[in-house]
């Protein structure tokens, strides 16, 4: 499984624009395959930043998601409305079985 956060940093003015265009990425990434979960959310601490947190089965998903025209245009129109550069990591992580589940 692939793991990636990331975060957006909005402008005062450009934040509205900047949570739809975000809201709309998100939803979009839900219906592609091998996405498990794709979510933006504001940060608690600094109303200017969207944290997006991302589940995909492997890197054969992502790799397409990230060759989506969408994806792309998402990227390009995204960065107009920030001010600071956008992060994001991706990591390649193993599922833990449930606490206190007994090995197979």
């Amino acid at each position: 499984m692939i793991l990636i956060t990331g975060t957006l940093h909005a402008r005062a003015d450009t934040l509205n624009m900047l949570l739809v265009l975000s809201r709309e990425h998100v939803a979009r990434s839900r219906s592609e395959p091998g996405c498990i979960e794709h979510g933006v959310a504001i940060d608690a601490d600094d109303p200017l930043r969207l944290v997006f947190f991302e589940r995909w089965r492997d890197a054969a998903a992502i790799g397409a998601h990230f060759k989506l025209p969408a994806s792309r245009e998402f990227a390009t129109r995204a960065a107009a409305l920030t001010d600071q550069p956008p992060t994001l990591a991706m990591f390649d992580a193993t599922e833990l079985p449930p606490r206190g589940a007994k090995p197979a």
